[in-house]
């Protein structure tokens, strides 16, 4: 359990450690219903900055994850405090509410993620595709994504 971790235990609130990266970044396991105060005890703990957040595929299957790399920023700061969080979702209805309004960076890499995996961020303002057409079935992301027999070619002026 690292320091970060350690810090919430006392502050009640409920998470797994799931160790550190390569990198020694510790992560967080995190159930959705508890992101938002959760995330509010880090923003206030000092973590200012949302540097990453994206998600990824576990596998055909198997969970989706959200994820969020964070920053504490400060004056004078050459190695800068960091941890990650992680956030497992079902496939069928991936649903994980919205940081935009602790971190508004989170604003078009939640749309990405949206748009890939199809991760609904509840109370995301303006939650649409950013990459595919807004007509496009299916996330191209996910492992079990097929590709259509066939692209309609647009003309683009």
């Amino acid at each position: 359990m690292g320091t970060i971790s350690k810090w919430l235990t006392q502050n009640g609130f409920e998470h797994d450690s799931l160790g550190a990266d390569a990198s020694g970044v510790e992560m967080l396991k995190v159930e959705p219903e508890f992101l938002i105060p959760f995330s509010t005890a880090l923003y206030a703990y000092g973590f200012n900055y949302l540097q990453c957040q994206g998600a990824y595929d576990a596998g055909p299957g198997d969970q989706l994850v959200s994820f969020y790399h964070l920053i504490k920023l400060r004056d004078r700061a050459d190695r800068p405090e960091e941890v990650r969080i992680k956030v497992f979702l079902p496939r069928e209805n991936p649903r994980v509410p919205s940081v935009y309004w602790i971190w508004k960076t989170a604003d078009w890499q939640e749309r990405e993620s949206y748009d890939m995996y199809g991760i609904i961020y509840e109370g995301h303002p303006n939650l649409k595709r950013i990459l595919m057409p807004e007509d496009w079935v299916g996330w191209p992301l996910r492992k079990d994504y097929i590709s259509p027999d066939f692209y309609e070619l647009q003309d683009a002026y």
